[in-house]
């Protein structure tokens, strides 16, 4: 499969292009990109800076990938945007280049949906099958897991942690950490249990629902204190992995605390 490169875009020296890679109108390619087999820009698409750009992609128009971090402490060193494969990304998307001190690499991984107007700050790490819906917003330093989905214009603090499979309401301002399997919605965000819509659409069996909601609601009784309910869920729920999962994520050490529901 041939390259096509339209007669009005810059492609750089240096830059490595795969097979069967379309380059349209007007688009900006640096000579530090790799564009991996198949990837399609639309239009008007700069992609800058030491970025990689996984197989079968399409960018839409005036899409930014691989720009500097918004950081007063980068002072131009050699950082890294790591984009996966499978991703479609929408007009006016922007994604930063990581951070020396932050670990030097921003990742997006397989199978990502990122609607018109998100952004993506320097040094986080995404993981696979992620949604950002219009105008969503992650700071510096998020890590995001498998199958979360962010609603439109919500805005996440930097540091955070976003658990698998949780659920953003649209408009969110989120400041605390997110359990897998969580839903939080709110200006602040508050949980307000568990992401049921998401999970019935990933195919997880009624059953495991049925187990996790349980467990969310022994998490988050009235009686004993915080650690002494986690204790019970994992003596009780030690065969189900997704709770131990959640535990396992409320007990790890963060620099947010986890986000709870309101009455708690």
């Amino acid at each position: 499969m041939t390259v096509t490169i339209h007669p009005t875009a810059i492609v750089h020296d240096g830059a490595q292009l795969g097979e069967g890679v379309q380059i349209g109108p007007y688009c900006i390619v640096g000579p530090q990109v790799t564009l991996k087999d198949r990837t399609v820009l639309k239009s008007h698409v700069v992609i800058d800076g030491v970025t990689e750009v996984g197989a079968d992609g399409v960018i839409h128009p005036f899409a930014f990938l691989g720009g500097p971090p918004q950081h007063l402490a980068h002072k131009g060193e050699p950082t890294k945007l790591i984009v996966g494969d499978r991703v479609l990304v929408r007009e006016h998307v922007i994604m930063h280049t990581g951070t020396e001190k932050g670990g030097g690499i921003t990742v997006a991984g397989n199978d990502c949906m990122f609607m018109a107007g998100s952004g993506i700050a320097h040094d986080c790490i995404l993981g696979n099958n992620v949604i950002m819906a219009n105008q969503a917003s992650i700071g510096g330093h998020v890590q995001v897991g498998d199958f979360v989905f962010l609603g439109g214009s919500c805005a996440v603090h930097q540091f955070a942690r976003l658990g698998r499979y949780c659920f953003i309401g649209g408009g969110a301002i989120v400041t605390k950490d997110v359990i897998p399997y969580g839903s939080v919605w709110g200006n602040h965000a508050r949980l307000e249990g568990l992401n049921l819509v998401g999970l019935k659409r990933r195919g997880f069996s009624r059953e495991l629902i049925l187990a996790l909601r349980t467990a969310y609601r022994m998490m988050f009784a009235e009686e004993g204190t915080f650690q002494e309910r986690l204790d019970d869920v994992l003596e009780n729920f030690s065969d189900i992995d997704q709770v131990v999962e959640i535990v396992r994520f409320i007990r790890e050490d963060s620099s947010r605390p986890i986000c709870l529901p309101s009455d708690n």
